[in-house]
């Protein structure tokens, strides 16, 4: 069991490796690359370039203990803005997952109980709802988008013609719903594979409707929320049984 961690551990270093490199290598060659029609481009985003750059998260999971998170966030966060001034945008998507990650990391260090998320994941969606509808979001999304796409997470569809972005928090959520997940032991896979097609689903639907953007936080509190919902209604009923 002493040398199975270390040997799991080198293993999704080595796979997030592979990943960053073929990563790495969509981003700088896309504009070189065929553009597709809507419907593959959406079926392209969704279930290819999505999960391959989430699943960065999954593999970066065992680092959700380490105690110095908001040290990484801090150097993540100076690499995305020398990124972005110096108007290298793909490292600086990357700079921003690692920093929202190690945000969504460090903040659930603050999580006594999966029933605070839980309740995160019930309240935020309304929160992120109104804002992409009435509020700031909105505002920006239409008025400013050279703003949007600084805080923003960019999925360039083959071609480089277009896009699907974002914004931070979704990437923050993201990584706490998922670290949720694993911290207490709930369904890390089917979490990681609820969360990822919520957002497929969302940008989809964003699509269909002919809308410049669709809140992504209620699809991922249900991401989070449907795969574990037997296991958090334990551990409530747990909860509630407990003398106080």
């Amino acid at each position: 069991m002493v040398g199975r961690a270390p040997a799991l551990l080198d293993r999704r270093v080595g796979a997030a490796a592979l990943l960053a490199v073929l990563l790495g290598a969509y981003y700088a060659f896309v504009d070189e690359l065929t553009d597709l029609s809507t419907r593959w481009e959406l079926a392209f985003l969704s279930l290819c370039l999505m999960p391959a750059v989430f699943a960065l998260v999954w593999l970066a999971l065992p680092y959700r203990r380490h105690g110095r998170l908001y040290v990484a966030a801090g150097i993540f966060l100076v690499l995305s803005v020398l990124f972005e001034l110096a108007d290298l945008g793909a490292l600086a998507n990357f700079a921003k997952l690692g920093l929202m990650t190690s945000l969504g990391f460090w903040f659930l260090t603050y999580f006594e109980s999966v029933l605070w998320v839980a309740l995160v994941a019930l309240v935020i969606p309304l929160i992120d709802s109104f804002s992409v509808w009435r509020g700031p979001t909105k505002h920006i999304v239409e008025e400013q988008p050279q703003i949007f796409d600084v805080f923003s997470f960019a999925f360039p569809s083959p071609g480089g013609e277009t896009s699907a972005n974002l914004g931070l928090p979704d990437l923050l959520f993201f990584a706490l719903f998922l670290a949720a997940a694993a911290r207490w032991n709930l369904r890390v896979a089917w979490t990681w594979i609820a969360l990822t097609l919520s957002l497929g689903l969302t940008m989809l639907l964003a699509v269909e409707w002919g809308v410049a953007g669709l809140p992504a936080l209620p699809g991922l509190a249900f991401g989070f929320l449907i795969p574990n919902a037997d296991l958090l209604w334990r551990e409530f009923q747990r909860w509630r049984s407990s003398p106080r």
